[in-house]
């Protein structure tokens, strides 16, 4: 179909001369509405304040169609600014996401594609870095594990709060703290020195799986998602009340986004990651600065990508230069606009941990193409629920958008983490982990394309939704069920090794995750797991050659250089396990995790002293590290100091109840060695503080052991 301003019709409507000018304009995309006035100067002082909410779809928000006063906060935020009604993402997860919000770059040119197994690049600037530089006070303030300062988003803030992350992580879901204790630390950091200028970002993560509100908004707003939304938008009080109140005299510009949506079982996905349609791809996306912006309802599209220059745009500051994307200033102020860049998106983690098609596309205008082995073309207009693709019945159109998406993402190779080395490669098939196979491009098929395979997703989340539960056994039987479907699927046999070390069976787990590992060498995560499976399992000499090729890399993962250190320390290397921790702490800074297992090597090694200065800063970094608490304890206790190895375990359980089974393990193990009186301590404390409900079998063992001291 040609388009109305075809340059046939233009010369038919007007004279040679008109045509060339309306020609030459088209051209450089500078037709737009006409500026009625010259915008408000920039305002070179301005506070920024960057509030990201983790899986928030659009239509989830008050100000953008949803009933009920879901998000008073947010409406009275969109109310006073511009509020775009056409913003989208370019992925459909955590990192990569806010990697591109804080950047200004695409996934395709900082290279984050997915949560686990990515840095983003210190070569590159970001928001935060710009903005210091040029004299701000700068503070991010994250809520879950995925934005940890490892991968690389905390450089150009001069405090980075991610210490919550640094805590063992519960299975299958990822570290997070909830958004009044995020919001609540960003005040403070805002409080702390009022004159300047600053940068803060925060981020929350309530809307997220597992949905959990308190009950009274789920049953007010009709399910848990819903009523997560509303705790988010509540939680931002303390933050956006202030700034709200001062009205045009506000010095604070505030951005407020989110880095993706949440599908909510349509087209078959439960939540998101896989596929990339509207509810996973659009976003809220409001702008207030009541001087500089005004109340507006925006249709023009908008992209994360366009953030950055869009911020620097309004404080009076240049966007670096070769950044794909524009600022929306003239969008907001009545300006002379640009014409709308097409929007970039990709979902590649069922590639990457699933190993199915990969998904990018690119929407122009009004239509969206997605390519996959069956592609999709929807008319977002006439169907903006996506449900009539029209692949088949407009192949120009498909091939015309196949053209302008290739020119976009440049040609589509290997998304994978890292590349992987030659002597990974080698001293992986030594260890009978990786075929002699070549590991060229793969070629995908539609039985690769993740429509037919969604329910295979579906199946892997019920699977985590069942253990989470309490029902270990019918989770993993279903568990093997999927596996022996899907041999091939490695995030399926990432759950079953869980499930099976759950379960008691070490060499079951060790199993899964060598086939695993076998399929994605390169995923970090699978052979950081296998690596510590092998350590559980006296194999520690296997799990350290395992993971000498990955530590061996110039910026190597701090999970490999952990797990690494552990290994070398069960075959008494501590000088070698202390230098592994050491990069480890270099490269992650505010992990008091670090410190913590820094104190457990040097406490086999003999070295008390520097064990304990480990542990006290550990908790310096994060007060909230149960471990620590519990292993000062242990060392109060062999110091013959009862009393304070009783409160640093008081501290730890209440912190973490999971750390009552360290303390039997420790009571039991001096009992066998006939140090009555310590075991005896540490017995009646867990006897005295256990929770019946988790340790019933154990407190009855207990009490056993402790009848047979005198």
């Amino acid at each position: 179909m040609s388009s109305p301003f075809s340059s046939r019709r233009l010369v038919r409507i007007a004279g040679g001369v008109t045509v060339l000018i309306l020609l030459g304009l088209l051209g450089f995309g500078v037709i737009g509405r006409s500026r009625p006035s010259a915008p408000p100067a920039p305002e070179p002082n301005l506070n920024v304040l960057l509030v990201t909410i983790d899986t928030l779809r659009a239509d989830a928000v008050g100000a953008y169609g949803q009933p009920g006063g879901i998000t008073p906060w947010i409406d009275r935020l969109a109310s006073g600014g511009a509020r775009f009604t056409n913003a989208r993402a370019h992925n459909v997860v955590t990192l990569p996401s806010h990697a591109n919000i804080l950047s200004g770059r695409l996934p395709t040119e900082h290279g984050v594609r997915d949560n686990s197994g990515f840095r983003f690049p210190a070569a590159l600037d970001t928001l935060a870095t710009i903005l210091k530089a040029h004299g701000y006070r700068t503070g991010a303030f994250v809520s879950a594990f995925p934005l940890d300062s490892r991968f690389g988003l905390a450089r150009g803030f001069d405090d980075y709060d991610d210490r919550f992350a640094d805590a063992a992580r519960p299975a299958f879901l990822v570290q997070e703290r909830s958004g009044p204790d995020t919001v609540a630390s960003a005040r403070r950091w805002i409080d702390s020195r009022p004159e300047g200028s600053w940068f803060c970002w925060v981020h929350l993560y309530e809307p997220h799986y597992p949905y959990s509100p308190p009950a009274a908004l789920a049953t007010r707003f009709g399910d848990a998602y819903h009523g997560d939304v509303s705790a988010a938008d509540a939680a931002l009080q303390p933050l956006l009340a202030p700034i709200l109140s001062t009205g045009r005299e506000g010095r604070t510009l505030v951005v407020l986004t989110s880095d993706h949506g949440e599908s909510l079982g349509e087209h078959g996905e439960a939540t998101h990651g896989v596929f990339a349609y509207e509810a996973a791809l659009k976003v809220p996306l409001i702008l207030y600065q009541p001087a500089r912006v005004r109340p507006a309802v925006i249709d023009r599209p908008a992209r994360h990508i366009d953030l950055l220059p869009t911020i620097l745009d309004i404080v009076g500051l240049a966007s670096p230069s070769g950044l794909a994307g524009n600022s929306l200033l003239p969008a907001m102020t009545g300006g002379r606009e640009t014409a709308a860049a097409p929007t970039y998106f990709e979902a590649l983690s069922a590639s990457l941990t699933r190993r199915w098609a990969p998904l990018d596309g690119i929407v122009v205008d009004s239509m969206k193409y997605i390519e996959l082995p069956i592609p999709e073309l929807y008319d977002l207009k006439a169907d903006p629920n996506e449900r009539d693709n029209l692949a088949t019945s407009e192949p120009v159109r498909v091939e015309a958008l196949r053209v302008r998406l290739q020119q976009l993402r440049g040609p589509r190779g290997n998304a994978a983490a890292g590349a992987e080395s030659t002597e990974t490669r080698e001293r992986l098939r030594s260890l009978g982990y990786a075929s002699g196979a070549s590991s060229g491009a793969p070629r995908f098929t539609e039985a690769d394309d993740p429509k037919r395979l969604i329910g295979f997703d579906t199946r892997l989340q019920e699977i985590v939704g069942q253990y989470l539960a309490g029902d270990l056994q019918d989770a993993l039987a279903r568990c093997r069920a999927l596996v022996r479907e899907q041999p091939d699927m490695p995030l399926a046999l990432f759950h079953l090794a869980h499930l099976e070390r759950e379960n008691g069976n070490l060499e079951g787990a060790i199993d899964a995750l060598r086939k695993a590992v076998a399929l994605v060498p390169d995923n970090v995560e699978t052979v950081t797991g296998l690596g510590a499976y092998l350590t559980q399992a006296n194999r520690a000499e296997e799990a350290i050659d395992l993971l000498d090729p990955l530590a061996r890399r110039e910026q190597a993962d701090v999970e490999v250089l952990t797990t690494r250190a552990i290994a070398l320390a069960k075959r008494r290397r501590f000088d070698e396990a202390l230098a592994s921790l050491s990069r480890a702490r270099h490269e992650d800074p505010s992990n008091g995790r670090l410190l913590l297992e820094t104190g457990t090597i040097q406490l086999m090694a003999g070295q008390r002293e520097r064990a304990r200065e480990a542990w006290n800063a550990a908790l310096a970094l994060n007060p909230n590290l149960a471990r620590a608490h519990t292993s000062l304890g242990v060392l109060s206790l062999e110091e013959r100091r009862p009393a304070n190895a009783v409160e640093h375990w008081t501290a730890a359980t209440s912190l973490d109840p999971r750390e009552q089974r360290t303390i039997l393990g420790v009571g039991l193990s001096l009992a066998t060695a006939g140090r009555t009186a310590e075991a005896r301590t540490a017995l009646e404390f867990f006897v005295d503080h256990a929770p019946p409900s988790m340790f019933a079998g154990e407190i009855a063992r207990a009490r056993t052991v402790l009848a047979t001291l005198r």
